[in-house]
């Protein structure tokens, strides 16, 4: 417990500002869907015939997966991209249902006799609606809004993956660095802003109804809530303060910003953002603006380099010759590298910059103990004792031609169980406590020496090779040029499994862990 109050202390700050950026998504998500939802409410009681087509419609929406939606709406020109936009916009579909419902439960749930008097006192419709109906439909309206704003805080800790900020990157974190401090720190954030959201609305909600004594507290109660939200917004745009040691605009007195503005993205594991920390910080010292759009989702990096949503992001020549460009695996890294960077132009008209160093190969783990004890090398050893193991892999490895279907097949793995299909980070923390027996990680990650996992040898190469590089738009090529150049072959595996471990292992910030390799350069 003292630990957690140790690191909320140290994080405070940061805590605000993601919550700040969750109750924007939430307040512009929720405020758009009354928007629309409350006028098209509205409309389904006088022209009936529309309510099973429109809210058969809200129904189905809310039945997407809330991932899928976003990523569905991430390619649509002037709606998508990444970000707080397609958050938004994906929260407010989300919300539209009860809202939608309740307005026509609302005023359809009136009598009928309040109507014909109103009608009989020469009131037109437009009168009815805003001084009989609105206000005996207000609480049943407001509940609906209530439960939308609730959806929608719990939804948008989904929108971290599309580079919207917000408690979501905190438990994404945590996930992924299998740090528990992480993942209470977001979901306990959440749950609070829920609940306080929930709170405040129900105190609304009950001011508008029927036959509810007034309460001279409530309104106290509303204004110290609503107060509680300002101050957390007021507070997080506190001046930026230092990290770790590494200052949030990492400029020397000396260097003179360029007008130059790259934007520097990263896919949501630990190596990818250090990498592209790594990028940004050279950038900045040479004086250009960079923005960072870190901790992207599945595909959405390569997405948003083709839609000009990022610059430049680092990738795997593996992950992209089999993953994007859908070719059939090679174990040579030259001609994998050559063809990539060849197709890459041609097809997406981007450049693929030279090697880092180092390769990120597929690494298929066991626990360490279990190595020990059965002398383990290579996965073909491990063959022979796998026949009960519980096998788990991430989605991705599951679903590639360099993954699971070929790897199973080329070692010839007879697993009595299904294995598991899971997020890639929670293999790590399943395979640690027993729950399974071994998982497809990454050769580099810090948490391969921190949960005491060991990495079989591929001693039967059937993986090809993942060089780390970086994929840019050629637009920014001049730019990009000089560091890219100081960045080839500069990165040893060794560095990178420490830093890795750095961020996994010991806790400290990708930037901050970043900022050391630059400055000792």
């Amino acid at each position: 417990m003292w630990d957690f109050l140790s690191f909320f202390v140290e994080h405070w700050r940061e805590v605000l500002v993601l919550t700040r950026e969750h109750m924007m998504i939430v307040l512009a998500a929720t405020g758009l869907a009354v928007l629309i939802g409350l006028p098209l409410g509205i409309l389904l009681t006088r022209v009936k015939s529309l309510q099973t087509p429109i809210l058969g419609v809200a129904n189905i929406l809310q039945t997407v997966p809330s991932l899928a939606l976003f990523g569905l709406l991430i390619p649509i020109p002037f709606i998508g991209g990444i970000g707080a936009r397609t958050a938004v916009i994906a929260l407010a579909l989300y919300a539209l249902l009860p809202v939608i419902r309740n307005t026509v439960t609302g005023i359809l749930g009136i009598d009928p006799k309040v109507r014909e008097a109103a009608t009989a006192m020469g009131m037109t419709d437009g009168q009815i609606l805003r001084g009989v109906e609105l206000p005996l439909a207000a609480p049943v309206i407001l509940t609906g809004i209530r439960v939308a704003v609730v959806i929608s805080v719990g939804v948008a800790t989904v929108a971290a993956a599309v580079g919207a900020g917000g408690l979501g990157t905190y438990i994404f974190r945590g996930l992924r660095q299998n740090d528990n401090y992480l993942l209470l720190a977001g979901a306990l954030a959440a749950a609070l802003l829920a609940l306080l959201c929930d709170f405040v609305l129900g105190q609304v909600e009950k001011s508008y109804k029927i036959g509810e004594r007034p309460w001279a507290g409530r309104k106290y109660l509303i204004a110290g809530t609503v107060t509680v939200f300002a101050l957390i917004i007021g507070a997080s745009y506190l001046p930026n303060f230092t990290s770790g040691g590494i200052e949030t605009n990492p400029l020397a007195a000396n260097e003179v910003p360029t007008g130059k503005r790259i934007v520097v993205g990263s896919k949501d594991f630990t190596e990818s953002v250090i990498l592209a920390e790594i990028l940004a910080q050279m950038l900045e010292r040479q004086g250009v603006e960079v923005e960072r759009q870190l901790e992207l989702g599945g595909n959405l990096p390569h997405e948003s380099l083709l839609s000009d949503e990022i610059d430049v992001y680092p990738e795997y020549t593996g992950t992209a010759y089999t993953a994007i460009l859908k070719n059939k695996p090679l174990t040579d890294p030259q001609v994998v590298y050559d063809q990539t960077k060849a197709a890459y132009l041609d097809k997406f008209g981007l450049i693929v910059s030279p090697p880092l160093g180092f390769a990120n190969d597929f690494a298929i783990l066991v626990r360490g103990d279990v190595a020990r004890a059965n002398n383990l090398k290579t996965i073909s050893e491990a063959v022979p004792l796998s026949r009960n193991w519980q096998a788990g892999f991430g989605q991705d490895f599951m679903s590639r031609a360099d993954g699971y279907p070929g790897f199973v097949k080329a070692y010839g793995f007879n697993f009595a169980k299904q294995p598991r299909e899971m997020d890639l980070a929670l293999t790590y923390r399943a395979l640690q406590s027993g729950e399974l027996d071994i998982i497809a990680g990454n050769s580099t990650d810090g948490l391969i020496a921190a949960l005491d996992l060991f990495q079989l040898e591929d001693d039967r190469r059937f993986f090809p090779p993942y060089q780390a590089v970086y994929i840019a738009r050629k637009e920014v090529e001049d730019v990009l040029r000089r560091p890219l150049e100081v960045l080839a072959n500069a990165i040893s595996t060794e560095e990178m499994r420490r830093m890795n471990y750095e961020v996994d292992g010991n806790k400290r910030t990708p930037r901050y862990v970043a900022g050391e390799w630059v400055r000792s350069r």
